[in-house]
């Protein structure tokens, strides 16, 4: 296999996490993440998102935000 300058150990998939992962944090749909990665299910692609976990993306910050008159977080 030739080599590429990828760090020891990355896989194939971890390019896929990270590209699906890019897509929706450079603010795809989920839906348009689904087609680009090929998925049935958008289920599936939220498994493949790594920044599914960061608390500063959740939707608790829109609700309050909301609640509170205030506009959008940024």
């Amino acid at each position: 296999m030739p080599q590429v300058g990828l760090p020891a150990g990355t896989h194939p998939h971890t390019l896929r996490h990270a590209a699906i992962t890019a897509a929706l944090d450079a603010g795809a749909p989920l839906r348009d993440a689904q087609i680009f990665a090929r998925h049935s299910d958008p289920r599936i692609t939220t498994r493949y998102d790594r920044g599914r976990h960061n608390l500063d993306r959740h939707a608790a910050h829109l609700v309050s935000a909301y609640i509170a008159g205030g506009t959008e977080p940024a």
